[in-house]
């Protein structure tokens, strides 16, 4: 169905409440790889019964965390066929430390839909408040609709950032278990390109790939543990954009720049000549 600009550009989405719990926040820190050491304190404080702390991007999943069918991109304008689509970006802002357990709303509006010509990139933002009406956090995410192109919109602006022309600061290796997509499914997307062979395939991939989500939150992870001495809620913002995939069973690799009171970083799969996977990564301290 092709894109209806005049419809889906600025159309804000049908409110969603949703509530989670701390064993959700604990199985999503799994799912990333938290408790590999189960004897690091530093690792413990992800998987605390009643009050684990928090990563600030399990925002990206708290919604949908107990949806046990694959997502649909249905918007106002918008219909896609779930194979088309990719995440090509991610980013939240927190006020303050993600609860570990809650109910909260959602509001999200179309903010922007660019025609690629082959592709089609569409943005939204969405902010989550808690029942009194404070914020908790505010999140930016674009998809990247394959063949989805050619609808007369504008091509919008390029969002390519050159990584520092120095070595970086930090380098840090991050492994993906066999089974991590497997896990990370069980924190509410079960899109099977990531654990349908068969599916995968048919979307043009040797094999299932693992979430980027997943990539996005193993690297905050791994960013939080190295610079911020694993404490989660000293970050105040953090994004990235999708450039490659991951497969399981590789290990990934963050490069980090320090620059002005924040880290910028890519991600790269060095048995992959460096391929990157996720670039324009950057994390603000709160």
């Amino acid at each position: 169905m092709p894109i209806d600009l005049d419809v889906a550009l600025g159309a804000e989405l049908e409110p969603v409440e949703f509530s989670w719990s701390s064993s959700d926040v604990q199985l999503y820190h799994l799912a990333l790889g938290a408790g590999a050491d189960p004897m690091d304190v530093r690792e413990l404080r992800y998987l605390t019964d009643g009050t684990p702390q928090v990563l600030p991007t399990f925002s990206s999943v708290a919604a949908s965390f107990h949806m046990t069918e694959p997502p649909r991109v249905s918007f106002p304008g918008i219909e896609i066929e779930l194979s088309r689509v990719l995440h090509a970006s991610e980013a939240v802002t927190v006020p303050g430390p993600l609860p570990p357990s809650g109910t909260a709303r959602a509001t999200t509006r179309i903010t922007d839909v660019w025609d690629k010509g082959k592709a089609a990139v569409i943005l939204n933002e969405t902010t989550v408040a808690d029942p009194d009406g404070t914020v908790l956090w505010r999140t930016k995410r674009s998809i990247f609709a394959r063949g989805e192109g050619g609808f007369g919109g504008e091509r919008g602006p390029s969002t390519a950032v050159s990584a520092p022309d120095r070595a970086p600061d930090v380098e840090i290796d991050i492994p993906v278990l066999p089974q991590q997509a497997l896990l990370y499914r069980m924190c509410g997307d079960r899109n099977p390109l990531h654990s349908d062979p068969g599916f995968a395939s048919a979307a043009g991939f040797p094999r299932p790939i693992l979430h980027g989500l997943c990539t996005y939150g193993m690297t905050c992870k791994a960013l939080v543990d190295k610079l911020l001495d694993g404490d989660a809620s000293a970050v105040g913002s953090y994004g990235g954009r999708f450039a490659g995939v991951v497969f399981p069973g590789e290990t990934i690799r963050a490069s980090v720049w320090r620059d002005d009171g924040r880290y910028a970083g890519v991600v790269t799969v060095p048995s992959r000549d460096n391929l990157t996977v996720l670039s324009d990564v950057e994390l603000t301290p709160a």
